[in-house]
């Protein structure tokens, strides 16, 4: 490769996340320049944004695209055709774990403990009584294809179900309603491609009724406990289900998988994420950084990993 330093940084995009995506990849693209790499910022929500893609001449992108058009395998498959090397997962596993019903239902196959769920589609009647009777009274209801908590709902009684589910379709015409886990929220960064490694694992405690899209990017509103107060059992747990989810899914470069560890140290593994967030309150970085990698080098080996993947499925 003639020159592996520079850099294309896809941010913004059209998803209801692009505020945090042009966060990220601001703070992406200045971590990379500190590294040296020449660098070049396109926002893919602006019109003629592929020839901008082509006329930076990059040898790698580095995709900075939260939910939809960026995360779900639609900007993967695009920066295929152009040739391009890309950091991150592919486009099959972008758009697997994107949609949290394909991604349940492969937790399922592989015997990866996950909290059980009804799906509801938008037009097609569902039987409130019968949600509750297999999920209980509390239960979660999220779009299929959304990410940062966007369209979601913490339901504690079945009357509430129906707008709950009404307002996510508003986001998505496929509904997840989730049996409700009570617990210690513990989300898990995962490196790396055939030989991915787990992060330590990281308590999430948001100020809010839960870790709504507030609590994610609003600095003050969510605090980060790095190992998470569980027991080692209960941290190896996670760590496991994070590195099988990566490998099930077939992610590369990087992913991080949100779980929940109840009272009794019963771990449940609820949705893997493959581009996290990078801001200043994100979750991988903090992780990265306690396991003694500086946001910077992060970013860098991110690079390589993309390099490395791109070099090997080319053979």
């Amino acid at each position: 490769m003639s020159d592996p330093k520079r850099v294309v940084v896809l941010l913004g995009g059209r998803s209801a996340e692009r505020e945090v995506s042009l966060n990220t990849g601001a703070q992406v693209a200045a971590a990379l320049e500190g590294r040296g790499f020449r660098v070049v910022k396109v926002d893919t929500g602006a019109p003629g944004f592929v020839s901008e893609i082509e006329s930076a001449a990059a040898d790698v992108a580095f995709i900075c695209l939260h939910g939809r058009f960026g995360e779900d395998g639609t900007v993967q498959g695009l920066l295929e055709l152009l040739d391009l090397p890309y950091v991150g997962s592919g486009v099959l596993a972008s758009a697997l774990a994107m949609n949290k019903v394909m991604s349940k239902h492969f937790y399922a196959t592989a015997g990866l403990k996950s909290p059980d769920y009804v799906v509801v589609r938008r037009g097609v009647p569902y039987d409130v009584a019968g949600i509750t009777a297999r999920l209980g009274d509390k239960t979660v209801v999220k779009p299929a294809d959304e990410g940062s908590s966007v369209g979601m709902t913490i339901v504690s009684d079945p009357a509430e179900l129906p707008d709950a589910i009404g307002f996510a379709f508003g986001f998505d015409p496929l509904v997840l309603v989730e049996r409700f886990e009570s617990g210690a929220e513990v989300t898990v960064g995962v490196i790396g491609n055939d030989d991915p490694f787990a992060l330590p694992t990281l308590e999430i405690v948001p100020e809010n009724a839960f870790y709504d899209y507030e609590s994610k990017y609003v600095p003050g509103m969510s605090r980060h406990i790095i190992p998470a107060r569980v027991s080692e059992a209960a941290r190896m747990e996670c760590q496991r289900l994070a590195v099988e989810a990566h490998r099930l899914l077939g992610c590369a470069g990087m992913s991080r998988s949100d779980t929940i560890v109840t009272q009794e140290g019963e771990v449940f593994l609820l949705e893997t994420n493959t581009i996290p967030g990078m801001t200043k309150t994100s979750l991988l970085p903090d992780a990265a950084a306690a396991a003694g990698i500086p946001f910077p080098e992060l970013c860098e080996r991110l690079v390589g990993l993309a390099l490395a993947d791109w070099s090997d499925r080319r053979g």
